[in-house]
């Protein structure tokens, strides 16, 4: 009698699972991007949440949290009611700051559950027209003379611009300095500006200044030259061999999310970037998609935490850099 009890209480809470994947959306919902606008993670949240709202029939609105090294955006999604209703846009900044932050009042394995990956892209590293080295090796030449005066510029501590950096001058043996900004934006703006010298950005984000000569790109990330940016030479073909890093981004939910609606976003997002349309278009922008299952992606995750790991205690960055 226990047996068929344990089978129909079973049975009756997949049936409610079920039921529940197949009504859903039947409202609104928020995707929380801890980042500020203009960057690409708010970019490609808001492509995605264009086609969601289209394909799921419920609309998908993009919400900037922004602040704390996407610690308070993230951690609000944490508190969120696991029902799908309220979701994170999420990159590589977060399993960087499983170890840089070890003090933030979220754990991601612990408290997420992965979804889906959306894209990735390799960085560019560009400078200012006013800096004299137009090369990689210039550039080390010039910081090696200069040590700790050329400033690089991020959008915040842990990001992956800021990694980027931090990688870059462990592995060559420079010291720059580190110009934290809320968001990717406002450190563009100053690099563009002649207030900070250089910086490492996305390609999706930076190529077009880089092609009108607003800046000079130097080096891409990737290990391999971008198609966005054929001439340039990547950085470890430049002086900094094995050098890589690159951004991408992906959509979690609360610990504790019905598998059966975070399978259906899953699949809604997997379709979506994987439309010839949308992987030409991405492939202008210099942007590459990523389709993983949740399982898969939860894989990724722990994998990237464990890299970053490693990369974080060999550079000695620290969350007030």
């Amino acid at each position: 009698m226990r047996l068929a009890a344990l089978i129909a209480t079973l049975a009756a809470a997949l049936a409610a699972a079920t039921s529940q994947a197949q009504d859903y959306p039947a409202r609104s919902v928020r995707m929380v991007v801890p980042f500020a606008a203009g960057g690409p993670a708010d970019i490609y949240a808001r492509f995605l949440a264009q086609r969601l709202t289209e394909s799921l029939g419920q609309s998908f609105v993009v919400d900037n949290r922004p602040g704390g090294g996407a610690v308070i955006g993230t951690d609000a999604v944490a508190k969120s009611a696991p029902d799908g209703y309220t979701l994170l846009v999420m990159s590589n900044a977060h399993t960087v700051n499983e170890s840089l932050m070890t003090n933030k009042p979220y754990a991601l394995m612990r408290d997420f559950v992965g979804i889906a990956p959306i894209n990735y892209s390799d960085l560019v590293l560009v400078v200012h027209p006013s800096v004299k080295a137009n090369t990689i090796g210039e550039l080390l030449a010039q910081a090696r003379a200069e040590p700790g005066k050329m400033t690089y510029a991020s959008s915040g501590p842990g990001t992956p611009y800021h990694m980027a950096g931090e990688l870059f001058k462990a592995m060559a043996g420079v010291d720059l300095l580190h110009v934290p900004y809320k968001g990717s934006a406002g450190a563009r703006t100053d690099v563009l500006g002649g207030q900070v010298q250089m910086m490492f950005d996305a390609v999706t984000t930076m190529s077009q200044h880089a092609r009108e000569g607003k800046v000079k790109a130097l080096g891409t990330s990737g290990v391999s030259r971008s198609a966005v940016l054929p001439q340039v030479p990547t950085i470890a073909e430049s002086g900094v061999p094995g050098y890589e890093a690159t951004i991408w981004l992906g959509v979690m939910a609360p610990k504790g999310t019905s598998p059966a609606i975070v399978a259906k976003l899953n699949a809604g997002i997997v379709k979506i970037v994987s439309r010839p349309d949308v992987r030409d278009d991405w492939a202008k922008q210099g942007a590459a998609p990523m389709t993983m299952t949740p399982a898969e992606f939860s894989r990724h995750l722990e994998q990237d935490i464990a890299k970053w790991e490693r990369i974080v205690r060999i550079s000695g960055a620290k969350p007030d850099q």
